[in-house]
């Protein structure tokens, strides 16, 4: 068995693959990345690395050969009409490479949104399904990342946090929980022709938040909602399902999924380290 992961020195592709590395042999995996200096650490492991580029078909199918299992981590991109044709040369490639099975990274419940990303995601599992290639597609919901923008150190700091009114609730991961659930479906053959949709097991809200800093800071964090706050990132969440859950994710790995309080403390965390390191 050969698993085969492109975008893997990305974030969530160098989770994955340190997963991997747990659960199978280093010469059972190739490592697909644009810059190859990005994967010097696993070169005297023992793993394949092969360069590749989405715009770059040739190198897709040369890289692609002899793979078992595919992980095909979408593009990262800005501009979906770009990516859709960078996912269609992936997809033709692994046709053309005889790929056994290919693990798509999707989009949460994209039915229920109407954003380009969305479609982008849609349009990529209905060119997987017309290869006749067993697949499987793992609907990532937002990454707990994305809490980090919420103004959490203006919060900590004034003792409120001031969010756009309307939008509340909000299914989102981390990315080591997503991590797991790949790898372990990447080692498993009961997977074939599935959808997940990869989300918590429960929405969280404001107030979760909120008491999530109160406990964390010690201090005492209000929330309030003013429509001054808009931005694009609100713009972005009100037009994707944020609230919708499954119990897939915590199946597929086999325990809870990260709490809301674990991914906050995290954050807080990373943001005190990145400044400790700029002064």
């Amino acid at each position: 068995m050969t698993i085969t992961v492109t975008g893997a020195s990305g974030k969530l592709g160098s989770l994955i693959v340190r997963q991997l590395l747990q659960k199978v042999g280093a010469n059972d995996i190739t490592l697909c990345v644009r810059d190859p200096k990005k994967a010097l650490l696993y070169q005297e492991l023992d793993v394949g690395i092969r360069q590749i580029d989405y715009d770059s078909p040739e190198s897709l199918q040369q890289a692609f050969t002899h793979t078992s299992r595919l992980l095909f981590i979408s593009s990262p991109h800005m501009d979906d009409t770009v990516r859709i044709r960078q996912h269609s040369h992936v997809v033709e490639a692994a046709k053309k490479a005889n790929v056994e099975h290919i693990i798509y990274t999707s989009f949460a419940f994209p039915e229920k949104s109407d954003i380009s990303l969305t479609h982008l995601h849609l349009a990529t599992e209905h060119a997987i399904r017309t290869t006749g290639i067993p697949y499987t597609f793992l609907r990532n919901a937002l990454y707990a990342d994305f809490i980090a923008q919420l103004g959490l150190g203006v919060a900590t700091r004034t003792g409120e946090l001031i969010t756009y009114p309307g939008i509340d609730g909000f299914n989102s991961v981390t990315r080591e929980d997503l991590a797991l659930a790949a790898a372990n479906i990447l080692t498993n053959n009961a997977h074939k022709n599935q959808t997940y949709e990869l989300t918590a097991s429960r929405p969280w809200h404001f107030a979760d938040l909120v008491q999530a800093l109160t406990e964390i800071t010690g201090a005492p964090i209000t929330h309030r909602e003013d429509s001054r706050a808009d931005n694009w990132l609100y713009r972005f969440l009100s037009r994707i399902d944020t609230t919708s859950t499954t119990n897939d994710l915590e199946t597929l790995i086999e325990k809870p999924t990260v709490s809301l309080y674990e991914a906050v403390r995290q954050i807080l965390t990373d943001k005190r380290e990145d400044n400790t390191r700029t002064k």
